[in-house]
């Protein structure tokens, strides 16, 4: 099954992998959350509890925990919208229960508890609400006794456009984690990442050498081709052939496909249009012929009628005729004496011309 976005598919390969997971969470939950949680058991679940309406979002990662000696899970969405979603707690709110509802379904109760995780990148940062009591008016925490009876969801939000580099290099991530990270930040500014690349530069070597760089650097660079369309990333394929010259080979498959890519979507489009402009004039033929069939079919019983039984190239004449001979041939069939005069041609006499 495809992945929804790009976005969706640099978060997914990046941290699907506990090891990898375990450094993000660490870096984002509470202290005292962090604490509690017994980190090396940390495990992703495979989808069994994810809804399968969700299962196209790949970017919602469920992962199961201990947490102070029980089970727990730990959802985690990338937010990937462009601006933000002030309905995400009512949103989240429906995720959880369904995943509840499923491990209700497989294992019956105690329920486990749900950490919910939101990764932002919106392009202005956060400003949506965190929890489902700040859609709620009159404010529960106003009424005395109505908060405890409210349904309520804190959210833990990490929105990446707060987070700097100074920030980021601090986390303990590995290499491409953290490199993801940084394009979910930048990419989708190509005068803000040209910035970033000359400054992490050291970081996308890193990720070079290490075990899978080639496919990790080959995935980053479809990332910021595919954020950035072909002709901003042959701009930023300059910077990155100078900076990292290793890397050109690589950037330049990934351009040609870009190129490939659009040329074949251009014929796909060049194509449909055609066949749904043929199809319309196909249907406009068919409907018109029809038409001066039936029409034909029409006048030539009136014809008979009127005229006796007809000769063949009468009949011809009439069945050949346009929709507008048709109509002349209307207008002439009750006052016509003859056939050749409702024809409109000249009679011959019997004796010849």
């Amino acid at each position: 099954m495809a992945t929804a976005t790009p976005h969706d598919a640099l978060f997914k390969a990046a941290f699907e992998t506990p090891a990898h997971a375990r450094g993000l969470l660490i870096e984002i939950l509470p202290a005292d959350l962090c604490e509690a949680i017994a980190w090396p058991s940390l495990t992703r679940e495979s989808g069994t509890f994810i809804d399968p309406a969700l299962a196209p979002r790949h970017s919602d990662l469920l992962f199961s925990v201990e947490l102070a000696g029980d089970r727990a899970l730990v959802y985690v969405l990338l937010e990937h919208q462009s601006e933000v979603d002030h309905k995400l707690p009512l949103r989240m709110a429906e995720y959880l229960v369904r995943v509840w509802k499923r491990f209700d379904k497989q294992y019956g109760l105690p329920l486990p508890p749900i950490i919910p995780v939101i990764m932002g990148h919106p392009q202005r940062g956060w400003t949506g609400p965190t929890s489902l009591h700040e859609l709620v008016q009159p404010q529960p925490a106003s009424v005395p006794g109505l908060e405890p009876r409210t349904l309520g969801l804190s959210l833990i939000i990490c929105d990446l456009q707060t987070v700097d580099d100074a920030q980021l290099r601090d986390w303990a991530l590995q290499a491409f984690p953290k490199l993801a990270l940084l394009l979910l930040r930048d990419a989708r500014d190509l005068e803000r990442l040209d910035r970033a690349f000359r400054r992490w530069r050291e970081l996308f070597l890193e990720v070079l050498h290490a075990d899978g760089g080639a496919d990790a650097v080959s995935q980053v660079l479809h990332y910021i081709a595919t954020v950035v369309g072909e002709v901003r990333f042959e701009e930023f394929r300059a910077t990155l052939t100078k900076q990292l010259p290793q890397l050109d080979d690589a950037a330049m498959t990934i351009a040609e496909e870009l190129h490939q890519r659009g040329h074949q979507q251009g014929l796909r489009e060049g194509l449909q249009e055609g066949l749904q402009e043929g199809l319309q004039k196909g249907l406009q033929k068919g409907l018109q012929k029809g038409l001066q069939k039936g029409r034909a079919e029409q006048l030539s019983k009136m014809a008979r009628l009127k005229f006796g039984e007809l000769e063949p190239a009468a009949l011809a004449r009439i069945e050949a005729a346009s929709i507008e001979e048709l109509d002349r041939y209307s207008e002439r069939i009750l006052s016509a004496e003859s056939i050749e005069e409702f024809l409109d041609q000249p009679r011959v006499s019997a004796k010849g011309v």
